[in-house]
């Protein structure tokens, strides 16, 4: 019986050691959402002050509210036959396209007609926008050429626009020109980027007049809302907030826990990291607004402070996910020898960015969610940890505060420099107390079940659509 019992645990091993393999192996996943387009937010506010924020702008911001989901057929189902037009300003693996393309294939699901168009190519030919691209094309979405009559005509005979990011603005004027007053009543405008650059007027004149805007958070619905006002003199459309969630396929991963030991074991042994090592990660593009650089000092000072205490935990490491060794940019140079510096070398790994992030989740310990300035303006690796039952170490900024609460799924700290020893206690806070890490980790993933599911985001996502649909026709009907 026990001899059964052990080949079948080798079996399932084995099943799952192939997954890690495929994992590993498909270049062109969807499950690793590269986050670069999603940029700064700003808030310094709690969690009470964002349900304030958003009923301080009603009716101009319409909070779609977290109400629980029903199993049954998708909420979205009353878009089928519709045809929707997904315009993105690149097709990349950045946060924003990718979103998008999500959409775009829970659409397919339900029965639409869906056309994609990129605004913005580059001349050369390029590998991930094929690849992209033929997923979308396996998925039975249309993809058109951004330029042309065929464009036109489809955007005129859409029953919906989706035009994603603030830049996607210029292709109105440059490709419908005349035609841009007859599409407007039917866009939906679904902006993730906070940069000050994005705040031209040559992208986002148009937005006043759209049938609406939906925005990933408060803290961002809030910040459109004033720049847009203070800088350019113009008036935000209704704005709908919508929240995140995660995929089917990684709560799967997540909550399969045969899965989960198998990934943790192959990718620490590709790290050299041992089984009952401590690992944090940061997992996210390496850009200086992520801030990896302030992570790696928080991180040796607190391998400092555990050494002249002489405190007893186990050995430490952490992990960089998302660096390109290729390019080896400024940026990248620096945090390699900040390392050297440092003596990190035998404890700080980097990791090439990715499209598979389930095997780092499983991998890893704490999450540190360090971007800087406004924050993310949601931070999706957030919810994804959490669904790992990971705490979550993020600063006091942007989305991550609508997530993470503060003490029970995870520990805030300050952006910029000032914030480095406040990581840096905290790090050392969760090193130390094991019980308070598995804690947070659990009540974190409790938190994703209660309101950042897929179903969740769907159901969000379909009472802003069917809300934009029928303003549409009404306007049509005018």
């Amino acid at each position: 019986m026990a001899k059964q019992a052990n080949n079948a645990w080798i079996m399932q091993k084995k099943k799952w050691s192939l997954v890690v393999l495929a994992l590993f192996s498909l270049s062109t996943a969807m499950l690793f959402f590269m986050r670069t387009a999603f940029d700064s937010c700003n808030a310094n506010s709690s969690g009470s002050r964002f349900e304030a924020a958003a009923e301080a702008v009603q009716p101009a911001v319409r909070v779609v509210r977290n109400d629980a989901v029903a199993a049954g057929p998708s909420p979205l189902r009353f878009m089928k036959s519709k045809l929707v037009l997904l315009v993105s300003h690149e097709l990349s693996l950045s946060g924003g396209p990718l979103l998008l393309m999500e959409l775009a294939f829970l659409l397919r699901g339900v029965g639409s007609e869906v056309v994609w168009i990129t605004s913005q190519k580059p001349p050369e030919s390029d590998e991930v926008i094929y690849s992209l691209e033929n997923k979308m094309l396996d998925r039975g979405v249309q993809v058109l050429s951004a330029k042309g009559q065929k464009a036109i005509d489809t955007a005129l005979k859409a029953d919906l626009v989706v035009l994603n990011t603030a830049v996607a603005g210029k292709w109105l004027d440059a490709v419908l020109k005349e035609n841009v007053p007859r599409v407007l009543p039917k866009v939906l405008w679904w902006i993730h980027e906070m940069r000050g650059h994005y705040f031209k007027v040559e992208y986002v004149k148009h937005l006043p007049f759209v049938a609406g805007a939906m925005i990933d958070s408060h803290t961002t619905a809030e910040y459109w809302k004033n720049r847009t006002r203070e800088r350019l003199g113009i008036k935000m459309p209704k704005t709908y907030v919508v929240h995140l969630g995660n995929s089917k396929e990684l709560m799967e991963v997540a909550e399969d826990s045969v899965s989960r030991r198998v990934l943790r074991e192959h990718v620490r042994e590709s790290l050299g990291v041992r089984n009952e090592d401590l690992l944090f990660a940061i997992i996210n593009s390496v850009s200086r607004g992520k801030g990896q650089d302030l992570f790696l000092r928080a991180f040796h000072e607190s391998l400092q402070f555990i050494k002249e205490k002489k405190l007893q935990v186990p050995s430490m490491h952490a992990v960089i996910v998302g660096s390109d060794m290729d390019k080896q940019t400024k940026f990248e140079t620096e945090l390699r020898n900040i390392v050297i510096e440092k003596k990190l070398q035998d404890c700080v790994h980097f990791v090439n960015k990715t499209l598979t992030v389930a095997p780092y989740l499983a991998s890893i310990d704490v999450l540190v969610q360090n971007s800087q300035a406004r924050g993310e303006c949601f931070g999706r690796i957030t919810i994804e940890a959490m669904a790992f039952q990971l705490p979550v170490l993020g600063t006091a900024a942007g989305g991550t505060m609508e997530i993470v609460v503060n003490g029970s799924t995870g520990l805030l700290h300050p952006v910029g420099k000032e914030g480095v020893a406040s990581l840096t206690n905290n790090i050392v806070k969760l090193t130390t107390h094991v019980e308070r890490r598995l804690t947070m980790g659990k009540k974190g993933y409790e938190r994703v079940k209660e309101r950042f599911l897929e179903p969740h985001m769907v159901q969000r996502i379909a009472l802003v659509l069917r809300e934009v649909l029928q303003k549409a026709k009404s306007h049509a009907n005018s």
